[in-house]
């Protein structure tokens, strides 16, 4: 028997001499062991699987190379066999399909009839909802969304959402989005007039006040030209909340201003903000700006459902930054459901084809993409590498949310969250904690 540095097994035959290279494979290595394979359990009795046949997503580029996974983590073969001279008890074949890291969608409004903007008496209960379905989609992780709302109602909705890890029941809630409402009336698309807030009492008192509390809460869209919002961007980030930039008529040095100050994020690139001008581009500018502190990456969201952003735009974007790139559903209620009224917070939503508007008007609200289209129309509209499009829905989110170390990559020791999908990038599996919980 032979140790394979190629697909990582320990149980391939040949007939080599130890030391000799393997008959099989002029990669392989014959180890000398022969006869019964050593034990696994001298580091844990838990079962180790490996999925074979199959290419993954590693360092940038896909490999075809195992996966190897033991306790929710991914193991590295190498340590496994020589240190402790163990093996799998399980092989998956995974049938030449590529596994990825699971998809994080950081913003999500809801779907499936479920609204998180909503005060319903079972919150919980939507968000599992959602959760749930997701995971055909390839999420495995997610941030529920809340738009502009009253107070109430972020201080009835926000002490039900708890961060979580994923598993049978559903994707991991990795934090809760509040989108508004200290954003700009000129730019307010599909949030309602009523309930938009100012820092008028300085800031950190105007975010309790209309939050109730930031537990739980992983990202903040606000405008930043509003007074004190420097200050406000200061303690969400001293927080360990993510600051996203949006719904906005910042001119590029405000963007700059608060990127400095610790805003790392922008909310859906392109929509609710000024349009690009050449002599103030505004916070589109920021892709391309040289006032970014250094070794800090601005990241920004793009709605790649073929409705929000035209492909010439998605390509500008990318090439412009494609280490910034985050994609995002912004998906509302009617995600899942057929057309007609549906609800985004306080708004009536109509859907027509793939177009959601406020009701009576052509102001688009969201959309009703999932995950998985997203990543597929991005790959087609921007002609970009598979490799690309993955990482924009996996790793750069969990780097976004300061996650990486544990999310969105296949690196020895963080989550066994990933996908499985076939060439076309349809999901054929999700599997959280090296656990399969969807199949198609």
């Amino acid at each position: 028997m032979c140790f394979c540095r190629v697909s990582r097994t320990a149980v391939c035959l040949c007939t080599a001499a130890p030391g000799d290279p393997c008959k099989c494979n002029s990669e392989q290595v014959c180890r000398g062991f022969q006869g019964t394979m050593p034990s696994n359990r001298s580091v844990s009795e838990a079962p180790i699987t490996q999925f074979v046949n199959c290419r993954i997503l590693k360092d940038h580029r896909l490999q075809r190379e195992d996966l190897w996974v033991r306790e929710g983590k991914i193991l590295n073969p190498e340590k496994l066999f020589f240190d402790e001279e163990g093996f799998a008890d399980t092989q998956v074949d995974c049938q030449d399909r590529i596994i990825a890291p699971g998809f994080i969608d950081v913003q999500i409004n809801g779907g499936y009839g479920i609204d998180f903007s909503q005060a319903t008496d079972d919150v919980k209960g939507g968000v599992a909802l959602v959760a749930k379905k997701i995971l055909a989609h390839g999420v495995t992780s997610f941030c529920p969304t809340l738009v502009t709302s009253p107070a109430h109602i972020y201080h009835k909705v926000l002490p039900e959402i708890s961060v979580h890890d994923g598993g049978i029941e559903g994707a991991g809630v990795v934090g809760v989005h509040l989108e508004g409402p200290f954003i700009s009336l000129e730019k307010k698309g599909a949030h309602p007039e009523q309930y938009l807030r100012s820092f008028q009492n300085g800031g950190t008192r105007d975010l309790l006040d209309t939050y109730g509390h930031l537990d739980n809460v992983g990202i903040v869209t606000l405008a930043p030209e509003l007074p004190n919002s420097r200050e406000v961007i200061r303690e969400l980030v001293q927080r360990g909340i993510t600051v996203s930039l949006g719904h906005s008529v910042a001119n590029l040095s405000q963007a700059e201003e608060a990127v400095q100050e610790g805003a790392t994020f922008i909310t859906h690139l392109f929509n609710a903000m000024l349009p690009f001008h050449h002599r103030d581009p505004g916070i589109v500018g920021l892709l391309t700006s040289d006032r970014v502190p250094p070794r800090r990456t601005v990241y920004y969201g793009m709605i790649a459902d073929g409705i929000h952003t035209n492909p010439a735009a998605l390509r500008i974007a990318h090439r412009a930054h494609p280490a910034g790139l985050v994609l995002v559903t912004d998906a509302i209620t009617a995600m899942g459901l057929p057309p007609g009224r549906h609800t985004l917070g306080q708004q009536v939503i109509e859907i027509d084809g793939l177009n959601a508007y406020v009701a009576g008007t052509k102001t688009l609200s969201g959309s009703i993409a999932t995950m998985d289209m997203c990543v597929r129309h991005f790959r087609q509209a921007s002609g970009c590498t598979v490799e690309s499009a993955l990482e924009a829905a996996s790793l750069h989110p969990a780097q976004l949310l300061g996650l990486s170390h544990q999310k969105g990559t296949l690196d020895y020791g963080t989550d066994a969250d990933f996908v499985l999908l076939d060439d076309a990038l349809n999901v054929r599996s999700t599997y959280i904690a090296g656990e399969q919980v969807w199949e198609k």
